[in-house]
C-alpha cells in the first residue's frame, strides 16, 4: 500500500531539525554548587517564618503587619519551589 503525501511532507519538514540536533552534542549541565542549599534555606526560612508567626500568636517576626507575614512566608517557599524547578 502506498503511503500518503502528507506523511512524507512531515517527514521531509523535520530533516532540517534531525540535521541541527544530531550537530550539536547532548550536555546536561549541572547547577552551581551553592543552589541546592540556597533552594532548602528557603523551604526552611519561609517554614519557620509561618511557624514563628503562628506560635507567637500573630505578633512576630514582624510585628505590625498582621497577616502579611504569611505571604512573606509563603513567598520564601515560593521561591524555593521556583529554584527547585531549575535544579539538575
Amino acid at each position: 500500500m502506498p503511503k500518503s503525501k502528507l506523511r512524507k511532507k512531515v517527514k521531509e519538514g523535520h530533516a532540517h531539525l534531525e540535521q541541527v540536533h544530531a550537530a550539536e552534542p547532548h550536555i546536561i549541565a549541572e547547577s552551581p554548587k551553592w543552589f541546592a542549599p540556597v533552594m532548602v534555606a528557603n523551604f526552611l526560612i519561609g517554614l519557620f517564618w509561618i511557624v514563628i508567626f503562628y506560635v507567637t500568636q500573630t505578633q512576630y517576626p514582624v510585628p505590625g503587619i498582621g497577616a502579611w507575614n504569611m505571604v512573606i512566608g509563603f513567598g520564601f517557599i515560593g521561591v524555593g519551589f521556583g529554584l527547585a524547578t531549575r535544579w539538575r
